[in-house]
């Protein structure tokens, strides 16, 4: 087995795995879906939910919350979806796997329409129509092992693969990066990004043709996020997939997407191939929403963005606004836009906007110039600068600063030379010790002809007369902090010792302590 999956992305082993886990019916639909160009197909889709009140639960009103899509995809492309929250792209998704049924409208399935089949029907579709959900948390039985839960979708279909289910799971399960060994395990005994991981399990068990991804790293830290997103590469290009990706993230769209449909309160406003939609953007709330992005890339270090920051909030789906959905927070709003709703029309080859004054091409009403008040107060540009702008202002105003610390300098030097009235006064007190000092001295050395006299026999009495001597230098010293009646009693202290030198005995030690 592992020589067959190492085989894998060559092309080599592909069908004989697509054969091995799926009924022959569905090994052979890929090869007679591949000369049709488009997989599936919708037209003026729509949902309203509708909002009841009263005792008989009268409908009052309805959430317009996807109101008239129209689109294609391409067998083995990738459409990613984005707008803000509340637009419909969750509904979206569901409507086009049949997890809702439509209000109105028309989605066909390789060339079926499959708008309103019951579940009878729609059941031998389930496996080539699969949808990864966005709450990894709540997708999954907490009751069920893993095993029980990517094996389910074999049992709902009636298909027993070759090998046994226990062997096809565990080698689903090591396509997605998890190990065989998690087969018994539950879903509270995985991290968020191993649930993810369970959940595309799961949804490409039966080898489907179509996948909807609803925000399938929206819940997952970054670097989860790559892991999954370049799961989600390898899967399409090993097993030849469909994508509808729905997601916030702009770049994440970008790096995944072949194309890009741009949601807004329950409309498409434009469809572009991802490079025209990310360098030429037509629409004024894509252009918003591109400038929103911050973009990782050294080259464009010191470059001046603008940022466009629309005002107010997204309208309520229960009463949108009358024409343009957009009017209300668009800079380039006309009358026309308050009172005609723009159709989605092809203004290049393959780039559909609906928008009657778009960026980067032909305005659609040139004859209305009038701008509504509205428009005027819609958005504030603000110019965004990168760290090395704001760095260069700073290290201009440090050089003056650098200059003007020179004569600080100077002035901190004078004031050292030049003191204070009160260190001058200070000073005296300081320098009176210094006599006391020098009367200290004699005191100090008086106790030398005691010395020379006690050296046949009075050894002993010489010593306490020199330590008494010592501390008469060191009495000063907390004078100069008192000033000169410290420096009186210093005197007088120096008067005291040179007797005690003299007389010898035990006096001086009590003379020098009182010293002290």
């Amino acid at each position: 087995m592992t020589e067959k999956r190492d085989a894998a992305p060559d092309g080599a082993a592909v069908p004989e795995k697509a054969e091995q886990m799926t009924i022959p019916e569905q090994a052979k639909a890929p090869s007679a879906a591949r000369p049709a160009e488009t997989l599936l197909k919708v037209e003026n889709l729509v949902k309203h939910f509708p909002i009841k009140k009263g005792l008989l639960q009268r409908q009052v009103a309805a959430v317009q919350a996807v109101d008239g899509l129209s689109f294609d995809v391409r067998s083995g492309e990738t459409l990613g979806v984005v707008g803000e929250s509340g637009c419909g792209k969750s509904t979206m998704g569901r409507l086009i796997t049949r997890l809702l049924e439509p209000t109105s409208g028309r989605v066909e399935f390789e060339g079926t329409d499959i708008t309103h089949l019951g579940t009878a029907k729609m059941r031998p579709l389930r496996r080539d129509v699969q949808m990864i959900f966005q709450d990894p948390y709540s997708s999954l039985n907490p009751r069920h092992t893993i095993g029980t839960i990517i094996g389910a979708p074999f049992k709902l279909q009636g298909v027993t693969p070759p090998g046994g289910l226990k062997k096809t799971v565990q080698e689903m399960l090591e396509r997605v990066g998890l190990s065989p060994e998690h087969y018994n395990r539950y879903p509270h005994e995985f991290s968020g990004g191993q649930r993810q991981r369970i959940g595309i399990a799961r949804a490409l068990a039966l080898k489907p043709k179509l996948v909807v991804a609803d925000e399938p790293v929206s819940a997952l830290d970054v670097s989860i996020q790559a892991q999954v997103v370049n799961l989600l590469d390898d899967l399409q290009d090993e097993l030849g997939l469909t994508y509808v990706i729905i997601a916030h993230d702009l770049s994440v769209i970008r790096h995944v997407s072949d194309r890009i449909a741009v949601m807004y309160l329950g409309k498409i406003v434009e469809l572009a191939d991802r490079k025209d939609l990310y360098t030429r953007p037509m629409h004024p709330y894509t252009k918003a929403l591109l400038s929103a992005v911050p973009v990782p890339d050294p080259r464009r270090r010191g470059v001046k963005s603008e940022r466009i920051l629309l005002r107010g909030d997204v309208p309520s789906p229960i009463s949108p606004p009358a024409g343009c959905r957009f009017h209300t927070r668009c800079w380039k709003a006309t009358e026309i836009c308050a009172t005609k709703e723009p159709p989605l029309v092809a203004l290049e080859t393959g780039h559909q906007v609906a928008c009657h004054h778009p960026e980067n091409a032909p305005d659609q009403a040139p004859e209305d110039t009038k701008l509504l008040s509205e428009a005027r107060e819609a958005i504030e540009v603000v110019t965004v600068t990168t760290a090395a702008d704001e760095a260069a202002p700073a290290a201009e105003a440090s050089v003056p600063a650098a200059d003007k610390g020179a004569p600080a300098a100077g002035e901190a030097a004078a004031a050292a030379e030049v003191p204070d009235p009160a260190a001058e006064k200070a000073a005296p007190s300081a320098e009176v010790p210094g006599p006391a000092a020098e009367k200290a001295a004699p005191s100090a050395e008086v106790p030398g002809p005691a010395v020379d006299k006690g050296a046949p026999g009075a050894g002993g009495t010489v010593e306490p007369a020199a330590e008494a001597a010592g501390p008469g230098p060191e009495a000063p010293e907390p004078a100069a902090d008192e000033g000169e009646p410290a420096a009186g009693g210093a005197d007088a202290a120096a008067d005291e010792a040179a007797p005690a030198a003299d007389g010898g005995g035990d006096t001086p030690p009590k003379k020098a302590s009182s010293a002290d």
